[in-house]
């Protein structure tokens, strides 16, 4: 069993009898007192939807569920939901658009290494790789003789995403991003 200072965002844990993903983490250290780091977690049940926030102590054990990740590729949007394809078995998996919004600004039909995550046999989540590779819908024009140190500029992806892009990077340009912290890594190289 994991400590609470050892969960990551999307991990699945069960709190209270309940199956719940970690949304988002938000560690801080108090001032004054002796003793380690507050995790406050905001997560939500994977069968009711439900989200909710609890705080942990960095030596909390937590218990970690029981889930299947399995490897699949965006297909298309049915009404509200996302359908997935499992990469082996073709099987579909349908995400509803409100548990994966923020998820959904990674994505598109040639996304790869996208993971569902299933839990009692029912899909809850999603896992992005490190990092993607869209295409940039809406920029400034690019400016001659830019620096890859030099300003950066907002660039508006074909998800819809926004990002700070360097001066150089023009519309129609690939770029790979960084999932986790939202932001330009580098020119894409398939494109």
């Amino acid at each position: 069993m994991p400590k609470a200072s050892e969960i990551k965002k999307n991990n699945t844990i069960v709190y209270d009898g309940k199956t719940c993903i970690v949304r988002d983490i938000e560690r801080s250290v108090p001032q004054g007192r002796a003793g380690g780091s507050i995790y406050r977690m905001r997560m939500y049940d994977v069968v009711s939807g439900a989200k909710f926030d609890e705080t942990f102590k960095d030596s909390d054990m937590l218990e970690m569920a029981d889930l299947v990740r399995r490897p699949a590729m965006f297909s298309y949007m049915d009404g509200d939901e996302y359908v997935f394809l499992d990469k082996e078995d073709y099987t579909p998996y349908h995400l509803h658009k409100d548990s994966i919004a923020e998820e959904a600004l990674f994505f598109n039909e040639e996304t790869d290494s996208i993971q569902v995550v299933i839990v009692s046999d029912a899909p809850v989540a999603l896992d992005l790789p490190m990092s993607v590779e869209l295409e940039i819908v809406e920029t400034d024009p690019s400016i001659k003789g830019a620096s890859a140190t030099s300003r950066t500029k907002p660039a508006k992806l074909s998800t819809g995403l926004v990002v700070q892009v360097p001066e150089y990077i023009s519309t129609g340009e690939w770029i790979k991003i960084n999932t986790e912290e939202r932001k330009f890594q580098s020119r894409g190289d398939k494109h």
